[in-house]
């Protein structure tokens, strides 16, 4: 199990594993969370780490009522492979 942390102050979402973090950063333009960056350290890839990033990320944008614009190729991927999540673009 990753845990995802939410670091609004930050504007990203948070993982920290084997004492490496990831990160998907976002800003906020009205209600819409622009997703512009995704970072998994190389030690830390292939192993669901920034898809975890990122369900967090877009379970928050659901939960808010927020839409997301997803700038990320990592992000854009994501939601092309979940259509579940197609709705929440802006």
């Amino acid at each position: 199990m990753i845990h995802v942390t939410h670091n609004a102050g930050a504007s990203r979402f948070e993982a920290s594993v084997d004492g490496l973090l990831s990160v998907a950063d976002y800003r906020l333009q009205g209600r819409v969370m622009v997703m512009h960056h995704t970072f998994v350290p190389p030690a830390l890839r292939g192993r669901g780490v920034a898809a975890a990033l990122v369900r967090e990320a877009l379970a928050h944008v659901q939960a808010q009522g927020l839409k997301v614009e997803p700038l990320c190729s990592y992000v854009a991927s994501y939601m092309e492979r979940h259509p579940q999540t197609r709705a929440l673009r802006a």
